[in-house]
């Protein structure tokens, strides 16, 4: 691509400052995504009939998001992805092995309302596909590996989803899911997006003078985060109601799960004999959930489990915070030295 993804912008203008407007903005991008989830708070809390309005736009916004995000994925970069063997085996171990282990263990502790712990399970399961770049990058994790891994993860997880679903709830989801809602979802939020994606960068390739567009797409990135945080938060805060004790309740496992993977994910990468700026990328997908592409799931379940969408949001606003805590923390859990040692072995 001709201009640098927005994630490894954020690394680079940290390091030499911020210029123009959108450098601004990724250099600063940590303090956009807080205070987009404090005025979602705000705008539903003082405007609490906007909320309807702002829910049939989270698909919009999210799929322009996902849009921009796959537009940084080069279709060639998802052949070297399946042949980076190590870094892929290792995010598909922490994702789809270690941590349905450890959402298994909270299982049990869960409250016992089925609308919660379903709300648990879609978000807990699977992993995130849009932010993490973003987190991962400024902790000096490999922003490009994830990029090329991302279609994978998110194939992978949407085949396990259902499997994982019956696992843990039994015969107990077929009173409570529906398959359709869920095939809308992946088709609209992830297949689409991906295609015209790739089909953007088909069509600049073959236009030089066309980048421009190309480069003018990538720049709306930190705005299109912004504006989704906004917008799910602000739609979902008029529902919580006498729903707030439930909600409440799961925030320590959310904050335990974030705990747990910092140190499940070094473990994996060290299995692996990864370097510190994949071993890095590795914590960061494993602790990162999929909130943002698991919420419309959560929306078209049926009324009587309302709720599940407001733990999904619930688990937004704690890894996003938990996240600016990763960034701080992870260098140093994860160090160059410890991991260089580790992948020469």
């Amino acid at each position: 691509m001709g201009r640098p993804a927005p994630y490894e912008g954020a690394v680079r203008v940290s390091q030499q400052g911020p210029q123009g407007l959108v450098e601004r903005m990724e250099h600063h991008q940590v303090t956009v995504y807080l205070a987009a989830l404090a005025g979602g708070g705000l705008l539903g809390w003082a405007a609490p009939g906007l909320g309807p309005g702002l829910e049939h736009a989270i698909n919009p916004v999210l799929g322009a998001l996902l849009f921009v995000t796959f537009l940084q994925v080069p279709a060639a970069e998802l052949v070297r992805s399946l042949r980076d063997g190590r870094f892929l085996s290792a995010a598909a171990v922490v994702n789809f092995a270690v941590v349905p282990l450890v959402v298994a263990a909270m299982y049990v502790l869960l409250p016992a309302d089925q609308a919660v712990r379903l709300g648990v399970l879609l978000v807990l399961l699977c992993p995130c596909v849009d932010y993490v770049i973003v987190f991962s990058g400024l902790a000096g994790g490999s922003s490009r590996r994830l990029l090329a891994a991302t279609p994978v993860l998110l194939v992978a997880q949407m085949l396990l989803l259902p499997g994982f679903l019956y696992l843990f709830m039994g015969s107990e989801l077929a009173d409570v899911v529906e398959v359709g809602p869920f095939l809308e979802a992946f088709l609209t939020l992830i297949v689409i997006p991906l295609a015209l994606a790739w089909a953007l960068q088909a069509w600049a390739a073959r236009h030089p003078a066309r980048q421009k567009v190309f480069g003018a797409a990538t720049t709306t990135m930190v705005p299109l985060m912004a504006a989704t945080l906004l917008t799910v938060v602000a739609s979902q805060v008029p529902k919580l109601g006498d729903s707030l004790g439930d909600v409440a309740a799961v925030v320590p496992f959310f904050v335990l799960f974030l705990i747990v993977m910092a140190f499940a994910g070094k473990a994996v990468a060290r299995l692996f004999r990864l370097d510190a700026p994949a071993g890095r990328a590795i914590v960061f997908t494993g602790a990162t959930r999929n909130s943002l592409v698991v919420l419309p799931l959560a929306l078209a379940l049926p009324d009587s489990l309302a709720v599940a969408s407001l733990v999904v949001v619930t688990q937004t606003l704690v890894e996003v915070l938990g996240m600016v805590a990763y960034v701080r923390l992870l260098p140093r859990l994860v160090p160059e030295e410890e991991q260089t040692e580790a992948a020469s072995r």
